[in-house]
């Protein structure tokens, strides 16, 4: 079995070039025309099952409404543990350590002579 090379010039790959240049812009005109199309056929379909008679919903009284926003708060407040809500803040005074010490960080100056 032998191999065969090929080999292109200039004007063989300008060609695949431009032949790959025009696929991609048709595809992607294509690809906008069928986006609209799918848009009208959703626009036309929603206009026409969208005029369906909707019943009208109950009201919901203010006592409804202040049952269950209860009934949240105590449902919420049972879920989640009990705390002291006290913060302490303890100030402990340490030593010198140089771990801790910023001036080690900062580079001195040179002698000016």
């Amino acid at each position: 079995m032998t191999m065969q090379v090929v080999v292109w010039g200039w004007s063989e790959i300008l060609w695949v070039s431009l032949i790959g240049f025009a696929l991609v812009f048709v595809l992607l005109v294509a690809l906008i025309f069928i986006m609209k199309a799918f848009g009208a056929c959703f626009r036309t379909r929603t206009a026409v099952c969208g005029k369906k008679s909707v019943a009208p919903q109950p009201m919901i009284s203010q006592e409804e409404i202040a049952a269950i926003a209860t009934a949240l708060k105590i449902y919420k407040s049972v879920l989640h543990d009990r705390e002291s809500e006290v913060v302490t803040i303890l100030s402990i005074k340490r030593a010198y350590s140089p771990w801790n010490s910023k001036i080690h960080g900062l580079t001195q100056l040179p002698d000016r002579k």
